[in-house]
């Protein structure tokens, strides 16, 4: 097992830069007046969660304004509980990672039986157990601990993508940080302090947000350069060692914007139990080998629908890339011929004024295809 012996400097150097070039304005990291909380101050718990759900695989100057407005909809635990899960995941859209909201939906109502009504304002009432957070969904030991040290000062480590990154570059790991993760995790454990840990782990994420990036980072301002082996041994982009990547899979889509003779367009909510459960979607699904996208967009249709469609013009193509895979979609306006739709790949069919599909939760390509929409229609989002 690795050891550090320089464990007081590296924390007093992090804590000092910290203080001054860290990221002192976290709205979640502060009291309700703005104010920076004293050593040991309790924060609030809820707040905090929230962040923290929000921030895994997303990056912090997306997060701040997503989480403002949550807090504005949803102030506290009892009112998230009490909400719709269609008003949770309209208010997640764009944020990407949909399973995310319906987890911290789920977690709303678990903490809410586990506090208390009465208690859920009293930060003394929550959990400050790994074990009582890690039985939550979604919520792993690195965001348990982080929410636990960040709420209550408490000293937990934590070893989200930055502080493995630290840590590799610390020890000159010869392995990636997947493969690394007992002994960085050992490490993240000897360095936490008891005194201000909120503070610490916080200045390691900033670290790694700010100075020791994963590409061009500034060794030259690093406060604990002096402290770490790929620096004065290697070449700190050497670590952590990197994995091969896998080839991103690539698909095209066709998709199907279906008018009725009221001018109504059919959308289909997803099944619970799939891919984004729970969003809407316009109709459509995968191109097969040699199949001209327009075939696919009809023969989706009747499959998946049961209707026959007539296309009557392309609306629009683009590509939207996620992290496991880059589709090519290709949407055509259609008009209803014939059939009666049935929900066979869906949960619920609806038709709907296209002026009210903003009202719906849709995955971030299909809320592309709604301006397009409205842009093609003259619908003014003013207007709406």
């Amino acid at each position: 097992m690795e050891i550090i012996t320089n464990i007081n400097d590296i924390q007093n150097d992090l804590l000092i830069w910290f203080s001054n070039q860290g990221r002192l304005g976290i709205p979640w990291k502060l009291k309700e007046d703005g104010s920076m909380p004293e050593t040991g101050e309790m924060l609030s718990p809820y707040g905090i969660w929230i962040a923290e759900v929000m921030l895994q695989q997303t990056q912090l100057k997306v997060v701040l304004r997503y989480w403002k407005k949550w807090m504005i909809t949803f102030p506290d635990l009892l009112a998230l509980a009490e909400a719709d899960e269609q008003e949770v995941l309209l208010l997640w859209q764009g944020l990407g990672y949909y399973s995310r909201a319906k987890r911290l939906h789920k977690s709303s109502k678990l903490l809410v039986n586990l506090i208390g009504k009465n208690n859920i304002l009293d930060f003394s009432f929550w959990p400050v157990e790994l074990d009582q957070w890690m039985a939550l969904p979604g919520i792993g030991k690195s965001t348990a601990g982080s929410i636990i040290s960040s709420a209550f000062d408490l000293s937990f480590p934590i070893l989200d993508g930055n502080v493995r990154r630290i840590l590799s570059r610390l020890i000159a790991s010869n392995k990636s940080s997947q493969q690394d993760t007992k002994r960085l995790w050992s490490l993240s454990e000897q360095l936490v302090p008891n005194h201000n840990p909120r503070d610490f782990n916080q200045a390691l994420m900033d670290l790694g947000a700010i100075v020791c990036t994963a590409n061009k980072p500034k060794c030259n301002v690093c406060p604990i350069q002096n402290y770490c082996l790929a620096f004065l041994k290697y070449d700190p982009i050497d670590f952590p060692k990197r994995n091969l990547k896998k080839e991103i899979p690539f698909q095209e889509i066709g998709l199907a914007l279906v008018f009725n003779k009221d001018g109504e367009i059919l959308i289909d909510q997803r099944l619970d139990s799939g891919s984004m459960g729970g969003m809407w979607e316009f109709p459509g699904g995968k191109k097969e080998s040699n199949e001209p996208i327009e075939k696919t967009i009809t023969r989706e249709i009747k499959e998946e629908i049961g209707i026959d469609i007539k296309l009557v013009e392309k609306l629009l193509s683009f590509e939207h890339t996620y992290s496991h895979k880059k589709l090519f979609f290709t949407v055509y306006i259609c008009d209803f011929f014939s059939g009666k739709p049935r929900a066979l790949a869906c949960q619920k069919l609806l038709w709907v004024k296209p002026n009210r599909l903003l009202e719906f939760p849709f995955p971030a390509a299909n809320t592309k295809i709604i301006f397009a929409l409205f842009k093609h229609l003259g619908i003014e989002k003013e207007n709406l």
